[in-house]
Formats: structure tokens, C-alpha cells, sequence
């Protein structure tokens, strides 16, 4: 899209055009007819928790044994990037950007919620106290931990590779590269950039939807506003929206970054207040024991689908599949936005700061908060916070009046929440646009503030008509198909990094070696030279029989018997020296094809390519090792080489550890034999 004037839309219709009628579709049934959209689509999320489930634990699975193999493998020192490649962005800001964008509002809106209502679950209701306030925390870390960033970080790994080392766009349809090729630019490419826009619109909806349902709870709290009626709640999206789109519009790197930075500030100091006047010594105990628990119940919470345990069914759907699900569908949008601050990251660096940074920071987070409400609600409150565990809007407010400075940190809460609100809305509309321009840098101001102002209306229509739930649980459906998706995204990226990797680690060829400056331009000429079969079988029957012959002759001076082979399909010639007791040795040279990309035949400085296909001599030997071409070589470097494949075997005849590789099983009794002749 270079060379586009700054006023020119550049909106690609066939992406923005089925996405924006399905999301406006969507939005007025869930809108107009709240009820009976949510019956029909809770109906359908029901069957798919229900019946489905092992789907989404399986897909978690996969990602998070996936990263960690990339992690140890040889393919993490590969950049995100150019070799000479740096980030773009600091550390801390970096860092600071991930939480944006990954679950800010959530840390916010659940991290007093979740433990507590997972501490006062009927289902858990027989264990004692300390028991359930373990579970709170385990599971608290379970949902908030690896596995959630590990969905997170496939799409944002992917979608970074494919972008910056490929050169493609920042795009979802550029994942599938590997697969379809060239196809990624035609339909199924469109369809996959339309599901990527429409989940990441709904997804950042439903957010920002409950999001202000919070903020418009503290307002009321601190007696700024009477109560919570949608007209505050307009007045609340107008101003929110308006800040995320005047930050989206100055750039990743000076809006987003910039009130990022500031929110991650504000809220250590407040985790650190909250830590010092609550029960401190409780705190960084439990966090401790927290993660030795979580660490020593990895695998079990892993793989458990709690199918010997049918009363804990209603409670896993509700929370450990409604997480996968929440989680993976927010995974289009969250995962462009992760690519377009990482470049220049290593897959080693960028996997490990995003599963384990992220994740010890919510851990620390929950633990603050989670275990000094249950504390609070056990020693000081009579269980007034478990009375109201089912109401996360007023609860985090409700925590706070316990502690001192109620007024400050309910404050600083709503200004976390607006920021994260800002964050997240702000890098919403700059991803949809991204995804909808087909990654283009020339946007117009106009067209990125649309963006913020479709959100600001279908969040107001659907919290006025009570469409939230109906459009979260579209959003919870399509995380089924999409985390197929991106099982394909991971066949697709270990394609691309075995390319990858041995292009980057692809020797000279072996038959390099023995160059010399002498006729350099008749080695040239072979390079250039792409061959037909006749010219090949002619090399064959003349250069490499010559040479087999040749050494054939020597041979027989030292009183070794070789002969000579020849075959006729495919087309090969060897000089093979008989043994006994051990494996013949074996060197010989066959006419070899291999196709070349269309491409190659267009291009104009490579006189010699005129066919779809070419020809080479390649060397194969006994032992069935990989060969190589050897069309480069004269007659006595043939001979040369053939030498060190023989002084290779030679050397390892005289290592008996060898005798499994250089025997075949019909030698091993002949073997056998002569070992017990020379020991008697």
C-alpha cells in the first residue's frame, strides 16, 4: 500500500465488507432480541462445553508442550526478524504493552472475584477452610498462569515469524503460508482475516461491556455518580473511547506505550500497598507454598477433565473451559498485537518472557489479592465478601473498605481500570484496523477512529439491551474452531523453522572442497549450468566409470578385490569392495532429478534454466548415508572423495562398538565365531 495519500481509504473490501455485515447482524440480534439470541447461542456453547470440552483441553495441551519444545530446541535462537535484527521496543515497555493488551481489565475485575467464589463453591463446600483456600489459589493460578499465555503466545510467535522473518503481512492469513503458499492471498485467505476481525471485535466488546459495568460500580461507591444507569454508562464509553481512539491514532509506539508505562507503575504501587497493610507474612507465605502447589499439580490440573468426578462437571465448564474458550478467542486479537511490538525478539526470549513473566506477575497479583480477601472475609468481614462473591462489580470496592485508605485505592483501582480500559480499546482498534487494511501503515486518522467509534456503539446497544451475555457466548463458539486453527498454525511455523534452520546452517557443498583456484571458470560454468539426464548418464558413463576404474587397478595391487556395477534404472554406476564377515563397501554415483520452482524459470539472470526440471549426479554409499552431488569434481577428485568414504569405513572396522552398523545379521554368527576361534 506505499505511496497511498494520507485521506485514502485503505480499508480491503473483501475482508472488511463480510465482516462488518456479520458483526452488525450479530450485534442487532443479540441487541433487539437479547433473550432469545442468548438462549439460542448459550444452547450452543452448552453443547460444545458439554460434549466438546476435551477439545479445548487437548488444543492448551498442545500449545504449551509446543512452546516449551521451542524453548530447549535449536530453532530458539532464530529472530523474529532479520539476523541483525533488535527490538524495537525496551524491556519494560515491552512487558508492560503484553499486560495491556493480555488481561489487564481481567486482573482487575477477577482478582478478588475468582478466589473468593472458587473459596465458597458449592462443589467444594465439604473440604475445610485451609483446603479451600489452597484451591482458590491453585486454581486461581491455573487459569491466570502458562496455559493462558501459551495461547496467547502461539498466535503472537507465529504471526511475529511469518511477518518479520518472511516478510509477509502482519496478518493471520500469513501463518498458513508453509500450507497453502500463494492461496493465502485468495479466498481462504480472506476467511480466516474475517474471522480474525469479527472475534476480535466481539471479544474487546464483551470486555469493555463488563469493563464499564465496574468502573461505573466504583464511581457509584466513591459517591461520584447516584447509580448505575446506562446514561452514566454512556457518559463512561463516550470518554473512555474517545481517550482510546486519540492514543490509537498517535501510535503504538507513543500512545499505547506511553499509558502503558504509566499503568504498570500504578499498579505495583498499589499491589504493594495492599501487601503491606494486609497480612503480609500470610501473603508471602501462601504465594511461596502457592507455587510449589501449582508447580507439583502442573500435569494433573493439565490433562484433568474431572471425568471420575461428575459433581465437579457444572464447575469445570464453568470456569476451566470457559477460560480455554475466552482465552483462545481472544487469541486473534491479543496475539497481533504481541507481533507488532516483538520484533527483532529471539523464539527463545519471546516464548519465556511471555509464559513466565506475565504469568509470575499474576500469580504475585491473585496472591495479594485473592488470599487477603479470603483473610479478610474469615477474620475481619464474618463472610460479608463471601455473602456478595457473586457479584465481581462491587466486590474488589467491597475488599477495600477493609483496608486503610479505602477512598485512595478505590481511586487508583478506577484509574487502572480506565487505563486498562483505554489500553485494550485503543490496541483493539488499531489490530482491526490492521487486519482489515491487510497490515497497511497508511491509514487515515478518520478511518482508525471508525473503528473506536463501532465499538463505542455496539457496546452501548448491547448493554442497554442486555446483549452482553448473548455476544460473549458468539465469542466463547468461536473459540472452537479457531483453536483447530491454530493447531495448523504450529504444523505451519515447524515447517517454516526446518526450512529456516538448515538454510542458515547449509554447508558448502562436500564437493567444494577440494577447489582450488585452477579452472575456476569451468567450475563456473557447472554452477550455472542446469543439466538435462543426458548430460548426467554422460558424466556417469565417462568421469565417475573412469575414475571407479582407475582406482579399481590400484586396488588390485595391494591384493583387494573390488568390481564395478552398473545399472540402468535409475541410471548409477559403483565400485563395491567385497568382505566376508563384515559389510561390503560401497561408493556410487546415480542420475538424480529435482524440480524447480516456477519462479526460477522467469528469472532472467539465470541463462541456463529453461525446463521445470533438473539433473545431477548424486553419490550414495553402503551404509545407506545421505549423499551428495558430485558434479563438480574431475576424475581424481572423484577418486579423492571415494578415498576418504574408505579410509572413513576403515577407521570405523577398527572400533568394535561398530559392529552392530558395519555387519549386517548374516555376517553376526560369522562374527561369532571368530571371536570364540581366537579366544580358544
Amino acid at each position: 500500500m506505499e505511496g497511498i495519500p494520507n485521506n485514502k481509504i485503505t480499508l480491503n473490501k473483501g475482508i472488511t465488507i463480510p465482516s462488518l455485515v456479520f458483526i452488525l447482524l450479530t450485534s442487532l440480534l443479540a441487541g433487539l432480541f437479547p433473550l432469545e439470541t442468548g438462549v439460542i447461542l448459550d444452547h450452543i456453547k452448552n453443547f460444545i462445553f458439554v460434549n466438546l470440552n476435551w477439545i479445548y483441553v487437548w488444543s492448551v495441551n498442545i500449545f504449551i508442550f509446543f512452546l516449551f519444545y521451542l524453548v530447549l530446541s535449536k530453532y530458539g535462537n532464530i529472530k523474529l526478524g532479520n539476523n541483525d535484527s533488535i527490538p524495537q521496543h525496551s524491556y519494560f515497555s515491552w512487558i508492560a504493552m503484553l499486560f495491556a493488551a493480555g488481561m489487564g481489565i481481567g486482573l482487575m475485575y477477577f482478582s478478588v472475584a475468582e478466589p473468593m467464589q472458587h473459596y465458597t463453591a458449592p462443589v467444594f463446600a465439604a473440604e475445610d477452610a485451609i483446603t479451600r483456600a489452597k484451591n482458590a489459589q491453585l486454581y486461581t493460578f491455573f487459569h491466570y498462569g502458562i496455559h493462558a499465555w501459551a495461547i496467547y503466545g502461539v498466535v503472537g510467535l507465529s504471526l511475529s515469524y511469518f511477518t518479520y522473518r518472511y516478510k509477509l503481512p502482519l496478518s493471520l492469513r500469513s501463518c498458513f503460508y508453509p500450507l497453502l503458499k500463494d492461496r493465502i492471498n485468495g479466498v481462504w485467505g480472506n476467511v480466516i482475516d474475517i474471522f480474525a476481525l469479527c472475534s476480535t471485535l466481539f471479544g474487546i466488546t464483551t470486555t469493555l461491556g463488563f469493563g464499564v459495568l465496574q468502573i461505573n460500580s466504583g464511581l457509584v461507591n466513591m459517591n461520584v455518580f447516584p447509580d448505575t444507569s446506562f446514561t452514566y454508562q454512556v457518559i463512561i464509553v463516550c470518554v473512555l473511547v474517545a481517550a482510546a481512539i486519540l492514543s490509537a491514532v498517535t501510535g503504538v509506539s507513543k500512545g499505547i506505550k506511553i499509558l502503558s508505562s504509566i499503568n504498570i507503575v500504578v499498579v505495583v504501587l498499589l499491589l504493594l500497598f495492599v501487601l503491606a497493610v494486609g497480612p503480609t507474612t500470610l501473603l508471602i507465605g501462601s504465594f511461596t507454598e502457592g507455587i510449589g502447589y501449582y508447580i507439583s499439580s502442573f500435569i494433573e490440573l493439565t490433562f484433568n477433565t474431572h471425568a471420575y468426578k461428575t459433581d465437579e462437571l457444572p464447575w469445570f465448564y464453568d470456569w476451566t473451559i470457559l477460560y480455554w474458550a475466552w482465552w483462545i478467542s481472544w487469541a486473534p486479537y491479543v496475539g497481533v498485537f504481541i507481533a507488532k511490538i516483538s520484533k527483532g525478539r529471539t523464539i527463545r526470549g519471546f516464548v519465556a518472557a511471555v509464559l513466565l513473566i506475565p504469568t509470575t506477575f499474576n500469580f504475585i497479583w491473585m496472591t495479594v489479592f485473592g488470599n487477603s480477601a479470603i483473610w479478610v472475609d474469615s477474620a475481619v468481614a464474618n463472610g460479608a465478601l463471601s455473602n456478595i462473591a457473586g457479584n465481581p462489580d462491587v466486590l474488589m470496592f467491597s475488599f477495600l473498605e477493609y483496608l486503610p485508605l479505602s477512598g485512595i485505592t478505590s481511586f487508583l483501582v478506577i484509574f487502572i481500570i480506565i487505563i486498562f480500559f483505554v489500553t485494550s480499546a485503543d490496541s483493539g482498534i488499531v489490530v482491526m484496523d490492521s487486519i482489515a487494511t491487510k497490515n497497511s501503515t497508511k491509514s487515515p486518522k478518520l478511518q482508525i477512529a471508525l473503528w473506536g467509534g463501532l465499538l463505542a456503539i455496539i457496546s452501548l446497544v448491547l448493554l442497554n439491551a442486555g446483549g452482553l451475555g448473548a455476544l460473549q457466548s458468539m465469542t466463547l463458539i468461536t473459540a472452537l474452531p479457531f483453536s483447530i486453527i491454530m493447531i495448523l498454525f504450529i504444523v505451519s511455523l515447524v515447517k517454516a523453522l526446518r526450512i529456516d534452520y538448515k538454510y542458515y546452517n547449509r554447508d558448502f557443498s562436500a564437493t567444494t572442497d577440494l577447489w582450488s583456484s585452477d579452472s575456476w571458470e569451468d567450475k563456473l560454468k557447472q554452477i550455472v549450468t542446469f543439466k538435462n539426464k543426458s548430460a548426467i548418464d554422460n558424466f556417469i558413463s565417462t568421469t565417475v566409470k573412469e575414475a571407479f576404474t582407475e582406482m579399481k587397478e590400484v586396488l588390485s595391487k595391494y591384493e583387494i578385490t573390488s568390481k564395478i556395477n552398473a545399472h540402468q534404472s535409475p541410471y548409477r554406476i559403483e565400485i563395491e569392495i567385497e568382505h566376508h564377515i563384515l559389510n561390503n563397501f560401497k561408493y556410487g554415483v546415480k542420475t538424480q532429478s529435482r524440480n524447480l520452482p516456477e519462479y526460477l524459470l522467469e528469472e532472467q539472470n539465470l541463462p541456463g534454466v529453461n525446463k521445470d526440471e533438473s539433473f545431477f549426479p548424486l553419490s550414495y554409499f553402503g551404509d545407506t548415508r545421505e549423499g551428495y552431488s558430485v558434479l563438480y569434481f574431475s576424475k581424481n577428485e572423484l577418486i579423492i572423495d571415494v578415498l576418504k568414504h574408505y579410509e572413513r569405513y576403515l577407521k570405523l572396522l577398527t572400533e568394535e562398538k561398530n559392529v552392530m552398523f558395519t555387519s549386517s545379521n548374516s555376517h553376526h554368527e560369522k562374527i561369532k565365531k571368530v571371536k570364540k576361534k581366537f579366544k580358544s
